[in-house]
């Protein structure tokens, strides 16, 4: 009964727009008051010491860093240099804003932010060559998922911290993950842009633009971004935490120093947006530590686990149901509440077929990815129709074969394990 009530209560309130953070909070406190014996003082302290964590320091870093580089000049330097890559192909333009959010993945580790940063540089672009604009804003809000599951990603650090796991395993696990589902996205807009006739760059129109080389020069100092960022985690430079801060000061130190386009107007309205973004988020995690503690003495988890097990008996049909689940929550429920939620309930589940809970993490990550730019949720889908000026539903037909190539994505790596472990034992054998 206290399942059903904790659950409902949490739903009906999300229903009702009530904020994440609030709706865990009350469906919690309800649950604590008629079901147990527990202290109300409980939700308190577990709020409080479940955001006491260095590791979590990472996130506002990583917000800020993201910010400041797509108002910085970074991000439309990444995109010239993915452009001067592919742009003479055909849907060279679309294929360049895939390239370019898979570069700002590796820097901001948020979805929406790749967006944004993405969008309004690429979208007037792509229509200004000729692209139909519901194709081009729903092919920039699908590649945008890419920017919580190329590392550095900030579920990644959420589910770490709340399945125990290494943040630095994690990362290392998606790299391959993120650029499959790169790859995905260009192959089916190659497919669809040459149906449609999108076609690449004239040599005319190349001869008047920079050269690969000169371009190159230009970008040096954004594409060397993610390679600090990824390479000093890798290589044991620095923890994650330690990174988000060394993003943060590089995108400050090139944007006023080297770009010289990080204006002091600039810097202020990025930390508004990311103490905003970071306080909602916040707010969510303090809330859902108490929620996860009540699951926890409760024996929740563990009860459903059970159920799950003994009335499904193949693991991969349990895998499959799971993912249905993920994928049913991200239409609702935002990526790192639906983590903060799930977590705690598919953990013994996973762990009791010998699963590895960073595996899990990586499918998890995923499911809840594609929940970015399904509705009614689909907060990508949102930030991009902001951008571009264009209805959600034109957005998401538009989107739709993309989103099929996430899903075929999500079943190779749920499956196929090595994609997303075989990184990290190359880096165990090479010591």
């Amino acid at each position: 009964m206290n399942i059903a009530v904790l659950f409902g209560i949490f739903f009906v309130l999300v229903m009702l727009s009530v904020p994440i953070g609030v709706s865990l909070g009350v469906a919690t406190s309800v649950t604590m008051v008629f079901f147990s014996d527990i202290s109300l003082t409980m939700i308190a302290q577990k709020a409080f010491t479940g955001l006491d964590s260095f590791t979590l320091l990472a996130i506002p870093f990583f917000m800020l860093a993201g910010n400041l580089m797509a108002l910085g000049g970074i991000a439309r330097r990444i995109v010239n240099m993915a452009d001067a890559l592919v742009a003479k192909l055909t849907g060279g333009l679309g294929m360049a804003t895939i390239i370019g959010c898979m570069f700002f993945a590796a820097i901001s580790g948020s979805g929406p932010a790749t967006v944004t940063a993405m969008g309004s540089i690429m979208i007037p672009e792509m229509e200004k060559r000729g692209y139909d604009k519901g194709f081009a804003t729903g092919l920039t809000a699908t590649a945008g998922t890419i920017g919580v599951i190329i590392p550095p990603s900030i579920p990644f650090v959420i589910y770490a911290v709340a399945a125990g796991a290494s943040v630095g395993d994690m990362f290392t696990a998606g790299l391959i993950p993120g650029i499959l589902i790169g790859v995905a996205l260009m192959l089916v807009c190659y497919v669809i842009s040459r149906k449609r006739g999108y076609k690449g760059m004239t040599s005319a129109e190349a001869k008047e633009q920079p050269g690969l080389w000169s371009t190159f020069k230009d970008s040096f100092w954004a594409l060397m971004a993610p390679v600090i960022i990824l390479g000093g985690i890798y290589g044991s430079f620095f923890t994650p935490t330690e990174a988000a801060v060394v993003a943060t000061v590089y995108s400050l130190v090139v944007g006023v120093f080297v770009y010289k386009e990080l204006t002091w107007q600039i810097w202020i309205d990025a930390l508004k947006a990311t103490a905003d973004l970071n306080g909602l988020t916040g707010l969510a995690l303090g809330f859902s530590m108490a929620f996860a503690s009540y699951l926890t003495i409760e024996q929740i988890p563990n009860k459903i686990a059970a159920a799950m097990m003994s009335a499904i008996s193949a693991d991969w049909m349990l895998l499959l149901v799971m993912i249905v689940v993920l994928l049913i929550f991200g239409l609702f429920v935002d990526n790192i509440s639906s983590c903060l939620i799930l977590t705690p309930v598919f953990l013994p589940v996973v762990t009791g077929m010998g699963m590895s809970p960073v595996h899990f993490g990586i499918v998890m990550t995923v499911a809840l990815a594609i929940g970015f730019v399904t509705p009614p949720y689909g907060v990508n889908l949102f930030v991009a129709a902001s951008v571009a000026d264009l209805k959600i539903e034109k957005i998401s037909k538009a989107a739709i074969p993309f989103i099929a190539a996430m899903l075929f994505c999500l079943l190779l790596i749920t499956y196929v394990e090595p994609i997303s472990m075989g990184l990290g034992r190359i880096f165990e054998a090479m010591g």
